[in-house]
């Protein structure tokens, strides 16, 4: 879309989605038009707004409009929102809600214009752009106590990256007097006629009685300065941020309904994607749609600061695999550091080569399949898999692209057949992070130095010394999966390293060559540069069983930390 274009689309907005920088930067798509209907192109998914630019919503109108987007870009995916779905549509409905709207003309009443007061004589209201290490302590506070649908949430964990592309958005901040961030919001004030408040949060912590009352007021104050008719406050969400807003005397406006849905591709049959070592790809999964929803956010307790002649660095556990983003938290700590050190490369050629030795086993090499019970395998089938069959399709429960385990177990290594259906029984059940690749793109994105400590062959050395009988026996015991990653997920999320794995040694990968020979080889190249300081160093959460001690023989004080 063109710049006269975009700024025609703002001239007409009528909510916050019609704002297409703001939108273009959270998809990571690009606009276009369908007769009065905006529509985001984000690679093989579609954004619909079904909310006319001019006239009256109809939804056969804009059935119309959509089969021309369809047409034009050949999705899979496709989100809508809308003020009625059209009929086909209504039974692929998401969420329903309102948008609320303050008009700025109306008084604010004398009860909140007092409490307004108070915090004002507490703090320091600004405006800005900058996103700080102190809005990221914040979101990361807020988002971790508060639910929020996955939309909202997306928001929270792309604020910094929204913000440097979208030019209209600003932070309204109020101060403490220590310094510290009582209150943020995040405003779009790019269409004409009204302005956005988008997110915000408010701190828990050392609190300010009213500080978002403080922030509404100036927001309020700044759109009518500006001659805009609307506050735009969004959709209700939930009962709390509700009852925020209508105590402003916010209304409900334009009834809100949205949808998601899969298109048909004729002529395309639908590829499955590889299994890879670090699990579900990063970024270019995170841009698909601005809908897609990323794991809620927690603070990273599985770390531990360094120290020696002076000089500060950072080890951090990973875990391949897991329910949670962290990605507020690294981006706090690579403000510490210039260099990052990973167990190996984890760009997409570098993960290829593993899925694709891992996927071209040598002839008369060993497979699973011949290891395991018919029952066993059945077994496997059902855990991995999840219900399936004619009462789970209707209701829901089927995956829509469940694994072949028996061409897995017949056709991969070990290493990769137990990899690629652990990481597929993980995804059914909501794990689709990965915490390493996670700090591999944030780390890129931010400019440091990314360095492996192992090259590619060295790991694929490693993954076929891991003993067939283990992998044996951590598949046929697959019932036991559920109550394994319930228990490392509370640990992990403590930073209790000692208890994630209990006290036995089920999991494959926790051999001697796996753990301990790599810990000596990790400390050997990583010692130069946590030496120098200002480094910090991931490696799989397992091997800081040993690493603490070794590094702290090594000369390291070593002591908890948390981001």
């Amino acid at each position: 879309m063109t710049p006269s274009a975009a700024r025609a689309v703002l001239e007409k907005a009528s909510v916050p989605e019609h704002s297409v920088e703001f939108m273009q930067a959270m998809s990571g798509g690009e606009a276009f038009l369908c007769g009065a209907f905006l529509f985001f192109g984000v690679g093989d998914s579609l954004l619909c707004i079904g909310y006319p630019l001019e006239g009256a919503y109809d939804p056969a109108r804009f059935e119309e409009a959509l089969r021309g987007a369809l047409d034009r870009t050949r999705p899979e995916r496709c989100w809508a929102i809308c003020p009625r779905l059209p009929e086909r549509l209504a039974s692929h409905c998401l969420t329903r809600d309102h948008y609320f709207l303050l008009a700025t003309d109306d008084p604010v009443s004398a009860r909140l214009g007092r409490t307004a007061d108070r915090a004002a004589g507490r703090l320091r209201v600004e405006m800005g752009r900058e996103f700080m290490g102190a809005h990221r302590r914040l979101w990361a506070e807020f988002t971790s106590r508060t639910r929020l649908p996955d939309n909202v949430r997306e928001l929270f964990a792309r604020t910094e990256r929204v913000l440097a592309l979208a030019p209209g958005l600003r932070l309204l901040n109020a101060w403490d007097p220590d310094g510290g961030l009582a209150a943020c919001m995040l405003l779009d004030e790019a269409p004409a006629g009204f302005t956005s408040y988008l997110i915000g949060a408010r701190a828990l912590e050392a609190a300010v009685p009213h500080a978002a009352d403080l922030l509404m007021r100036e927001a309020l104050a700044r759109a009518r300065a500006q001659d805009k008719r609307l506050l735009h406050l969004g959709l209700g969400v939930n009962d709390g941020i509700r009852r925020f807003k209508t105590k402003w005397g916010a209304r409900p406006g334009f009834p809100y309904e949205m949808a998601a849905w899969q298109e048909p591709r004729p002529g395309n049959a639908r590829t499955a994607r590889p299994p890879v070592l670090a699990g579900l790809p990063g970024e270019s999964a995170s841009r698909r749609a601005a809908f897609d929803a990323l794991p809620r956010q927690r603070r990273f307790a599985m770390l531990w600061e360094l120290e020696k002649n002076g000089r500060r660095s950072w080890i951090g556990g990973t875990a391949h695999f897991f329910c949670y983003s962290f990605d507020l938290a690294f981006r706090d700590l690579f403000e510490k550091v210039h260099t990052v050190l990973f167990e190996g490369p984890l760009d997409p050629a570098s993960l290829g080569q593993v899925s694709a030795a891992g996927n071209a086993p040598p002839p008369g090499g060993p497979r699973l399949i011949g290891a395991l019970s018919e029952e066993e395998i059945r077994l496997l089938e059902r855990v991995v898999c999840g219900p399936r069959g004619f009462w789970a399709r209707r209701m829901g429960l089927e995956q829509a692209d469940p694994p072949d385990v028996r061409g897995i177990l017949s056709r991969s290594r070990p290493w990769m057949a137990f990899f690629t259906l652990w990481t597929r029984f993980l995804s059914r059940r909501g794990w689709t992070q990965s915490v390493d690749l996670e700090a591999w793109h944030i780390a890129h994105e931010t400019g440091k130095d990314v360095r492996p400590m192992e090259s590619i062959p060295e790991q694929i050395e490693t993954l076929e010394s891991i003993p067939l009988t283990r992998i044996v026996s951590f598949l046929s015991n697959c019932r036991r999966w559920d109550g394994f990653i319930t228990r490392n997920e509370r640990a992990y999320l403590k930073g209790d390293v000692d208890h994630m794995y209990g006290t036995s040694i089920e999991f494959p990968t926790r051999t001697e060559l796996v753990i301990h020979r790599r810990d000596a080889r990790f400390l050997e190249r990583m010692r130069p540069f946590i030496e120098e300081g200002d480094c910090a160093v991931f490696v799989g959460s397992a091997h800081m069983i040993n690493l603490r001690t070794m590094l702290a023989e090594a000369g390291f004080r070593v002591r908890r930390a948390r981001c």
